[in-house]
């Protein structure tokens, strides 16, 4: 994944959305109301705000810089985005307010912890998580060597922390958890991330 420096359009898009975003939330708006001052469809403003890789028209973009009264260069001062580690679980979530809660959050890349990236929750297997996250502008990546061994998710589950976190701890010292440990690493470096498991609460989760 590029930087947040890359020029490509779809960059550009993505800076716009979250600046678009930032602006309305700062003044209280909802979608509604910033579409209605600026004279367009709700689902237009949606689309402009969704990170896609379909660039919004001049007249739309115009449009919104007047509403919220900013000049277009303002408009487009691309947002200061802080790097760093989050914790996403899906549990009780499906596929599209899961998406959108990452795009709210302004989430770069999603690193899935799980062991095996396979669920039967629809969407949060491997291929079509992917598929849904490059959608919306997210990268993907499976850390497998982060995954936790099933025979150790009891602990977790149960509240015996002190047990479970020790046996992940030796999990960690393997060689492909060092290398996916420096690849996280080096994403929250220069992105906002998502490390991704099942459970909601994190304090019952390996992440």
């Amino acid at each position: 994944m590029a930087s947040h420096h890359s020029a490509r359009p779809h960059d550009h898009a993505r800076a716009l959305a979250q600046r678009v975003r930032a602006m309305r939330e700062a003044r209280g708006w909802s979608r509604e109301r910033l579409s209605k001052e600026a004279g367009i469809a709700v689902g237009t403003l949606a689309r402009l705000e969704s990170e896609g890789a379909i660039q919004p028209g001049f007249f739309t973009v115009g449009a919104v810089a007047e509403a919220l009264e900013v000049s277009l260069d303002e408009l487009f001062q691309e947002t200061k985005i802080v790097p760093g580690l989050w914790s996403a679980g899906y549990e009780g979530r499906d596929i599209d307010s899961f998406v959108s809660s990452l795009l709210d959050n302004r989430i770069d890349v999603v690193a899935d912890v799980r062991l095996t990236p396979i669920s039967r929750k629809k969407g949060f297997s491997k291929t079509r998580l992917g598929q849904a996250l490059a959608e919306a502008g997210i990268e993907y990546t499976h850390l497998r060597g982060l995954g936790n061994p099933k025979d150790n998710r009891a602990p977790f589950w149960e509240g015996r922390l002190d047990v479970g976190r020790a046996r992940f701890r030796g999990v960690l010292r393997s060689e492909e958890a060092q290398t996916d440990l420096e690849r996280l690493a080096e994403h929250a470096r220069q992105s906002r991330v998502a490390v991704l498991c099942f459970e909601k609460d994190e304090s019952r989760c390996h992440r």
